[in-house]
C-alpha cells in the first residue's frame, strides 16, 4: 500500500521533472525569464519530495539553504551546497531585466539543477 506520504513526495518529484523539462523549452524559444524560473522550481520541488519523505520543514525560500546544507553535513556530500547556487542563480534571473540574461550561462545552470534533481531524487527513486 502507497502511503500519502510517498503519495505527496511523488507529486512533488513529478512536478520537478516536468519544471524541469519546460525550462529546457523556454530556453529553447529564448524565454530566459521562464526558462530560469522553471529551473528554479525544479530544484525547489524536488526538495520538497525530499523534505516530505524526510519529514523535515519546508516552506520558504531560506528552508532550500537551510535543507541543502543539511542535506550535505548528513550524507558528506557538497553538490548539494555547490548546485544550490545554480537553482538560486536562476531564481534571482526572474528579477532580471532581459538584456542582462545569457542564454548560455542559464543553460548551463539549468543542467547543474537537473543534476541536483538526479541526485536529490535518487535515494527515494524520484
Amino acid at each position: 500500500m502507497v502511503t500519502p506520504r510517498f503519495d505527496e513526495a511523488t507529486d512533488y518529484a513529478s512536478q520537478a521533472r516536468e519544471f524541469l523539462a519546460k525550462s529546457r523549452e523556454y530556453l529553447a524559444v529564448d524565454d530566459l525569464h521562464q526558462a530560469s524560473e522553471k529551473g528554479w522550481g525544479a530544484a525547489s520541488h524536488m526538495l520538497k519530495a525530499v523534505a516530505v519523505m524526510e519529514g523535515l520543514e519546508y516552506r520558504s525560500h531560506s528552508d532550500f539553504n537551510r535543507l541543502l546544507n543539511e542535506l550535505a553535513l548528513k550524507l558528506g556530500n557538497d553538490q548539494f551546497r555547490n548546485l544550490r547556487g545554480a537553482a538560486n542563480v536562476l531564481h534571482i534571473n526572474f528579477y532580471e531585466r532581459k538584456q542582462n540574461l545569457n542564454a548560455e550561462i542559464i543553460r548551463r545552470d539549468l543542467n547543474n539543477v537537473a543534476e541536483l534533481v538526479e541526485l536529490l531524487g535518487r535515494p527515494f527513486g524520484f
